[in-house]
């Protein structure tokens, strides 16, 4: 059994950065791939980024995001990261960490899901 609990997010300018933080319970957090998405309005949860498992685990990121996006983990501190560069207004979601046992793109395959942190960004 995995919680996590997001935070981090809040009101940025475009052009602006936040980091945001997902904190999971459990003393096997490093056997999962973690994962952040993120839903808008009217849209549905989409991929944004996912670390796999281990100190150097492998990141992938949603076309969208690459180069301006970052995710990490700090295993020792059962903590996963999304540092969010040059914010964009079409970035304002609700973002979620996720985590699974496998590397996957579709939230459906993800097991354990914080309850979101809301970024909005203004132009």
């Amino acid at each position: 059994q995995v919680q996590l609990v997001e935070s981090g997010g809040g009101l940025v300018q475009a052009g602006g950065s936040l980091r945001l933080s997902c904190a999971a319970s459990g003393r096997t957090f490093s056997s999962y791939v973690m994962g952040w998405f993120r839903q808008a309005p009217g849209k549905e949860r989409e991929f944004v980024a996912l670390i796999s498992w281990g100190r150097g685990g492998s990141t992938y990121y949603t076309d969208s995001v690459k180069g301006r996006f970052t995710i990490s983990r700090d295993n020792a501190k059962n903590t996963v990261y999304l540092q969010m560069n040059s914010l964009k207004p079409e970035d304002t979601a609700v973002y979620y960490c996720a985590a699974a046992g496998g590397i996957h793109y579709r939230p459906s395959l993800y097991d354990y899901w914080g309850q979101g942190t809301q970024v909005t960004v203004s132009s």
